[in-house]
Protein backbone atom coordinates (compact mmCIF):
# COMPACT_ATOMS: atom_id res chain seq x y z
CA UNK A 1 0.00 0.00 0.00
CA UNK A 2 1.31 3.27 -1.07
CA UNK A 3 1.33 5.85 2.21
CA UNK A 4 2.95 8.66 0.56
CA UNK A 5 0.42 11.83 -0.84
CA UNK A 6 -0.44 12.69 -4.35
CA UNK A 7 2.68 14.56 -4.71
CA UNK A 8 5.71 12.81 -2.96
CA UNK A 9 7.98 10.27 -3.85
CA UNK A 10 10.44 8.29 -2.10
CA UNK A 11 13.01 11.24 -3.34
CA UNK A 12 10.60 13.41 -1.15
CA UNK A 13 7.81 16.00 -1.99
CA UNK A 14 7.31 17.72 -5.15
CA UNK A 15 6.48 21.72 -4.20
CA UNK A 16 7.66 24.81 -5.37
CA UNK A 17 10.10 26.67 -3.22
CA UNK A 18 6.70 29.14 -2.67
CA UNK A 19 4.91 25.64 -1.20
CA UNK A 20 8.04 24.93 0.40
CA UNK A 21 8.49 28.10 2.63
CA UNK A 22 4.59 27.86 2.65
CA UNK A 23 5.11 24.63 4.55
CA UNK A 24 7.89 25.68 6.44
CA UNK A 25 6.76 29.00 7.78
CA UNK A 26 3.49 27.22 9.09
CA UNK A 27 5.17 24.39 10.42
CA UNK A 28 7.69 27.13 12.83
CA UNK A 29 4.38 28.69 13.55
CA UNK A 30 3.69 25.79 15.31
CA UNK A 31 6.31 25.07 16.86
CA UNK A 32 6.66 28.61 18.16
CA UNK A 33 3.03 28.88 19.47
CA UNK A 34 3.84 25.52 21.78
CA UNK A 35 7.11 27.03 23.02
CA UNK A 36 6.35 30.61 23.16
CA UNK A 37 2.94 29.49 26.14
CA UNK A 38 6.06 27.99 28.40
CA UNK A 39 8.16 31.09 27.60
CA UNK A 40 5.33 33.08 28.73
CA UNK A 41 4.40 31.65 31.94
CA UNK A 42 7.97 31.28 33.27
CA UNK A 43 8.66 35.17 32.33
CA UNK A 44 5.11 35.80 33.81
CA UNK A 45 6.36 33.49 36.95
CA UNK A 46 9.88 35.84 37.02
CA UNK A 47 8.36 39.17 36.62
CA UNK A 48 6.21 38.24 40.12
CA UNK A 49 9.12 36.83 42.26
CA UNK A 50 10.87 40.54 42.84
CA UNK A 51 7.16 41.44 44.84
CA UNK A 52 7.33 38.40 47.56
CA UNK A 53 8.31 38.60 51.10
CA UNK A 54 11.09 36.26 50.48
CA UNK A 55 13.05 38.33 47.06
CA UNK A 56 14.08 40.67 49.83
CA UNK A 57 15.91 38.27 52.25
CA UNK A 58 17.77 36.90 49.44
CA UNK A 59 21.58 37.78 49.51
CA UNK A 60 23.54 39.59 46.99
CA UNK A 61 24.46 36.26 44.63
CA UNK A 62 20.79 34.91 44.39
CA UNK A 63 19.58 38.35 43.60
CA UNK A 64 22.05 38.77 40.65
CA UNK A 65 21.03 35.37 39.62
CA UNK A 66 17.55 36.81 39.46
CA UNK A 67 18.00 39.38 37.12
CA UNK A 68 20.15 37.70 34.91
CA UNK A 69 17.44 35.24 34.92
CA UNK A 70 14.92 38.17 34.05
CA UNK A 71 16.86 39.41 31.18
CA UNK A 72 17.39 35.69 29.92
CA UNK A 73 13.55 35.55 29.64
CA UNK A 74 13.36 39.00 27.95
CA UNK A 75 16.10 38.02 25.82
CA UNK A 76 13.99 34.80 25.22
CA UNK A 77 10.55 36.73 24.37
CA UNK A 78 11.78 38.39 21.97
CA UNK A 79 13.60 36.18 20.06
CA UNK A 80 10.51 33.75 19.76
CA UNK A 81 8.13 36.82 19.32
CA UNK A 82 10.71 38.45 16.52
CA UNK A 83 9.75 35.09 14.32
CA UNK A 84 6.26 36.43 14.12
CA UNK A 85 6.90 40.11 13.80
CA UNK A 86 9.59 38.89 10.88
CA UNK A 87 6.86 37.15 8.84
CA UNK A 88 4.25 40.53 9.64
CA UNK A 89 6.56 42.94 8.49
CA UNK A 90 7.83 41.50 5.08
CA UNK A 91 4.50 39.73 4.03
CA UNK A 92 3.66 40.96 0.85
CA UNK A 93 7.19 41.35 -0.39
CA UNK A 94 7.54 38.21 -2.44
CA UNK A 95 10.50 36.57 0.46
CA UNK A 96 8.92 34.22 2.23
CA UNK A 97 12.04 31.78 1.73
CA UNK A 98 14.52 34.14 3.38
CA UNK A 99 11.49 35.26 5.98
CA UNK A 100 11.19 31.55 6.84
CA UNK A 101 15.36 30.96 6.84
CA UNK A 102 15.52 34.00 9.23
CA UNK A 103 12.44 33.34 11.62
CA UNK A 104 13.69 29.56 11.91
CA UNK A 105 17.40 30.94 13.29
CA UNK A 106 15.57 33.38 15.37
CA UNK A 107 13.93 30.48 16.94
CA UNK A 108 16.99 28.41 17.51
CA UNK A 109 18.19 31.49 19.15
CA UNK A 110 14.90 31.23 21.12
CA UNK A 111 15.32 27.69 21.87
CA UNK A 112 19.48 28.43 23.27
CA UNK A 113 18.27 31.99 25.52
CA UNK A 114 14.97 29.27 26.78
CA UNK A 115 17.91 26.83 27.70
CA UNK A 116 19.73 29.35 29.47
CA UNK A 117 16.59 30.88 30.99
CA UNK A 118 15.56 27.57 32.82
CA UNK A 119 19.30 26.73 33.78
CA UNK A 120 18.94 30.29 35.29
CA UNK A 121 15.44 29.88 36.97
CA UNK A 122 16.68 26.29 38.59
CA UNK A 123 20.00 27.96 39.85
CA UNK A 124 17.96 30.30 41.17
CA UNK A 125 15.06 27.78 42.79
CA UNK A 126 17.17 25.33 43.96
CA UNK A 127 19.76 27.43 45.59
CA UNK A 128 17.04 28.83 47.94
CA UNK A 129 14.98 25.89 48.25
CA UNK A 130 17.77 23.46 49.08
CA UNK A 131 20.95 25.60 50.46
CA UNK A 132 23.04 22.86 48.96
CA UNK A 133 26.71 21.80 47.40
CA UNK A 134 24.80 19.99 45.04
CA UNK A 135 22.86 22.94 43.64
CA UNK A 136 25.48 23.37 41.00
CA UNK A 137 25.43 19.52 40.32
CA UNK A 138 22.19 19.05 39.39
CA UNK A 139 21.78 22.25 37.11
CA UNK A 140 24.39 20.78 35.14
CA UNK A 141 22.82 17.50 34.77
CA UNK A 142 19.39 18.60 33.73
CA UNK A 143 21.31 21.27 31.41
CA UNK A 144 23.12 18.42 29.82
CA UNK A 145 19.71 16.60 29.52
CA UNK A 146 18.07 19.71 28.11
CA UNK A 147 21.14 20.30 25.52
CA UNK A 148 20.63 16.27 24.59
CA UNK A 149 16.82 16.12 23.76
CA UNK A 150 16.76 19.74 22.29
CA UNK A 151 20.07 19.63 20.37
CA UNK A 152 22.24 15.98 20.38
CA UNK A 153 19.85 13.87 19.34
CA UNK A 154 17.79 15.90 16.18
CA UNK A 155 21.66 16.50 15.41
CA UNK A 156 22.38 13.05 15.59
CA UNK A 157 19.36 11.77 13.58
CA UNK A 158 19.77 14.15 11.06
CA UNK A 159 23.45 12.99 10.64
CA UNK A 160 22.30 8.98 10.53
CA UNK A 161 19.55 9.43 8.45
CA UNK A 162 20.58 12.12 6.24
CA UNK A 163 23.69 10.22 5.22
CA UNK A 164 22.20 6.52 4.03
CA UNK A 165 22.27 7.93 0.27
Amino acid sequence: MNTLGPRETSEGRHESPEERADRRWNELLQEVRVIQTGVQILFGFLLTVVFTPRFTTLGQTDRTIYVVTVLLGAATTGALVGTVTFHRLLAGHRLKPETVLWASRLALVGLVLLLATVASALLLILRVAMDDTAVPWIVTGLVAWFMVCWFALPAWVLHRYSSRD
